[in-house]
């Protein structure tokens, strides 16, 4: 139960701060929301800051586990393929399109936070496993930028391009695995 109030806890914050903006909402208001108190609230998350920093939480310890098991495995086309589809269902996740939406509204707000740059080294670790260190700096260019391939289907999502998430998902992992056989 615990964890069912924290994950709608993270939902209605990351809807308010998408649409007010992260410095024009308050723990007052998000508690309105759920319909429930402020001291409710703060049995759970004491801040606002509280509340992003768990969800950076939940995504870096998604990318460290795809990293472990990127290290754990031998470097070779067959294992690249396999992280793009790895990092490609994790990137379908509903929470993750929420969190690249608000990220992407507050980026004055969020530029600075600690654990955002916990998530950007960590996403830096990953892209350096796609590739042996005998690989020359074109290859590893292209094979990081396939892990990048993925998230760009998600801002054309968001643009409201008209396409389906099915069509953004396949044309994404077409492009990814292109760059990964640089």
């Amino acid at each position: 139960m615990r964890e069912d109030t924290r994950a709608r806890i993270q939902e209605i914050a990351l809807k308010l701060f998408t649409e007010q903006g992260y410095e024009a909402t308050s723990l007052r208001e998000i508690a309105e929301e759920l319909g429930v108190t402020k001291a409710a609230l703060y049995y759970h998350f004491k801040t606002k800051e509280d509340i992003i920093g768990s969800l950076v939480d939940l995504r870096v310890a998604e990318l460290q586990e795809l990293l472990e098991w990127a290290r754990a495995a031998p470097k070779t086309p067959e294992t690249r393929r396999e992280l793009l589809e790895r990092y490609a269902e994790r990137l379908r996740q509903p929470r993750y399109l929420a969190v690249a939406r608000f990220l992407e509204s507050n980026q004055t707000a969020m530029r600075n936070h600690p654990q955002l740059a916990k998530m950007r080294d960590t996403m830096m670790e990953l892209t350096a496993e796609m590739s042996d260190p005998g690989a020359t700096p074109t290859e590893r260019i292209s094979r990081s930028l396939a892990l990048f391939a993925l998230h760009a289907g998600k801002w054309l999502s968001m643009a409201g391009e008209g396409l389906t998430e099915e069509e953004i998902d396949k044309a994404c992992m077409e492009v990814a695995l292109r760059l990964v056989e640089q």
